[in-house]
């Protein structure tokens, strides 16, 4: 339910780490270290961020391709249940044509 919001799990998750990662940024900034330590862990930190999207990308592909197989197998569930449905009612119409027709 909280998708049809645009709420999505993973979406909050990715917002959160974002957020963290720039909180942690703008501390390391402004901390008062020196300008080669803080740089070092910038780096450290920028990468670490970058391993963590990417698995949440994985993560959020793997979930969309699942999302995307079962839509599939709705799909053509209905389509041959509509199919089937279609092919019904023409054969009535059929039926019923060639009782009034004789």
């Amino acid at each position: 339910m909280s998708e049809e919001r645009g709420c999505a799990p993973a979406s909050v998750a990715l917002a959160f780490i974002l957020g963290g990662a720039l909180g942690a940024s703008l501390a390391l900034l402004f901390a008062p270290e020196r300008g080669p330590q803080t740089r070092a862990r910038l780096r450290d930190l920028a990468t670490d961020l970058k391993e963590r999207s990417a698995d949440l990308a994985g993560d959020l592909r793997g979930r969309v391709e699942d999302a995307v197989g079962q839509g599939k197998e709705i799909f053509d569930e209905k389509k041959s249940i509509l199919s089937a449905a279609y092919q019904a009612g023409k054969e009535a119409m059929e039926k019923e044509k060639s009782k009034y027709q004789d």
